[in-house]
């Protein structure tokens, strides 16, 4: 197994040898107070989200209005979002932070707890192609 050494932490794998599957990286949704240009008003979660477009390593802001009916815990810690390909095997045993629910045509999101931070899992509707 590769490892990398570090000084002061000691010794972190860097490959995946869980039983897990693997998930891509999507992005980090970060709360933010501060208005940003291009935002873009999710009106069922009264939420602005802004940056991820722009942004190459998928930096996602997120400021929310005072009725924002999302859990305390999103509103308040970052969060790190995985594309998926199976979305209720990745909810299976996990304690749900927020129902699978569909914000945007063909993306189906929900939210887990893990050691006490927000995880958010998309799986992204696949349209066949026509042979």
């Amino acid at each position: 197994m590769t490892q990398l050494n570090l000084h002061l932490t000691g010794t972190i794998p860097l490959t995946h040898e869980s039983s897990e599957p693997l998930r891509a990286y999507h992005h980090i949704g970060i709360p933010t107070d501060i208005p940003r240009e291009g935002e873009l008003y999710l009106e069922g979660f009264k939420v602005f989200v802004s940056g991820f477009e722009t942004s190459p390593y998928g930096i996602e802001w997120m400021r929310f209005e005072a009725d924002c009916p999302l859990p305390e815990l999103v509103k308040t810690v970052p969060h790190v979002a995985f594309a998926v390909d199976d979305l209720e095997a990745e909810l299976a045993g996990k304690e749900i932070l927020i129902q699978p629910n569909s914000p945007s045509e063909g993306v189906t999101v929900a939210f887990i707890v893990e050691n006490g931070a927000p995880i958010e899992f998309l799986q992204f509707e696949r349209h066949e192609k026509n042979s």
